[in-house]
C-alpha cells in the first residue's frame, strides 16, 4: 500500500495536535504525566521526537493502515526532517479497538526492529484492554527508552550507524 493510495482510501486526516493528541481520553493530570515522560525521553535522545495520538479510527480498515497514514499525512517531523533525518516515533492508540501501533521514521528503521516495537505493544496491551491508556503508553515510552539506550550503547561500541 502506498501513501497516496492510503490517503485516497482513508480520506481527510483528523485534527491532531503535535506532541500529544489525546482527543479527550486523558485527564489533565494524565496529560501532564505523559508530557513529562515525553520530555524526559526527548531530552535523553534529542534527535528523537515522540508523537502520541489517541484517537478512535473507523473499524473498516486495519489499525496499522491508519497509523501509517497518520504518520505520513500529519508530517509530524516537518519538512526539514525527512528520509534519514526523520527520527520521529509515532505511538497511536485506538481506544475503540483497545489497540496500539508504533511507527518510526526512516532514520530509526535501521536501529529498531519491528519485533522490538511489537513487543512493546504487547506489554502495553493488558493496560489498554482495561482502558488504562496512560499506563499502557508509559509502558511503551519506558520500553522505548531502554530500546534507544541499547541502540546508543551499540553505536558507541562502533557496532552501528549514528541515529
Amino acid at each position: 500500500m502506498t501513501f497516496p493510495r492510503t490517503s485516497a482510501l482513508l480520506g481527510v486526516l483528523p485534527r491532531l495536535t503535535t506532541g500529544i493528541s489525546d482527543g479527550g481520553h486523558l485527564g489533565p493530570h494524565e496529560v501532564a504525566k505523559l508530557l513529562k515522560a515525553k520530555e524526559t525521553l526527548e531530552r535523553k535522545f534529542p534527535q528523537v521526537m515522540l508523537q502520541v495520538v489517541i484517537h478512535s479510527f473507523p473499524a473498516d480498515h486495519p489499525f496499522g493502515l491508519h497509523a501509517f497514514w497518520v504518520f505520513n499525512a500529519a508530517s509530524f517531523a516537518g519538512d526539514t526532517h525527512r528520509g534519514a533525518e526523520n527520527h520521529t516515533i509515532l505511538l497511536a492508540v485506538d481506544p475503540g479497538r483497545a489497540e496500539g501501533a508504533l511507527m518510526v521514521g526512516y532514520g530509526l528503521e535501521p536501529f529498531v526492529t519491528r519485533e522490538a516495537l511489537d513487543h512493546l505493544l504487547e506489554l502495553a496491551g493488558p493496560a489498554w484492554k482495561i482502558q488504562r491508556w496512560l499506563d499502557g503508553i508509559l509502558t511503551v515510552t519506558e520500553g522505548l527508552d531502554r530500546l534507544l539506550e541499547s541502540v546508543a550503547v551499540l553505536d558507541e561500541a562502533g557496532a552501528g550507524d549514528e541515529f
